[in-house]
């Protein structure tokens, strides 16, 4: 996924959810869809619970995580 497509399913403004980042036109958080596919749902199981979202919006999810990791070092 390009950044530009990235963006395109990804907001962030600081009138919704605290400017924390979002599936654009919806009000959930990037990080409570890493935090469903880190406890093991599938992305089905994510589909079915928030109606609305598609594949694309999850894989923007990780794709953003990953840009926004990628220059990081992480110590463990």
């Amino acid at each position: 996924m390009t950044r530009d497509e990235i963006l395109a399913r990804i907001s962030i403004d600081p009138s919704i959810c605290s400017g924390r980042p979002c599936i654009r036109g919806h009000r959930i958080e990037v990080s409570r869809i890493l935090e469903f596919l880190a406890k093991g749902w599938s992305s089905s199981e994510i589909l079915a619970n928030f109606p609305g979202l598609e594949e694309a919006d999850i894989q923007a999810c990780i794709a953003y995580s990953v840009e926004t990791t990628w220059e990081r070092d992480v110590l463990i």
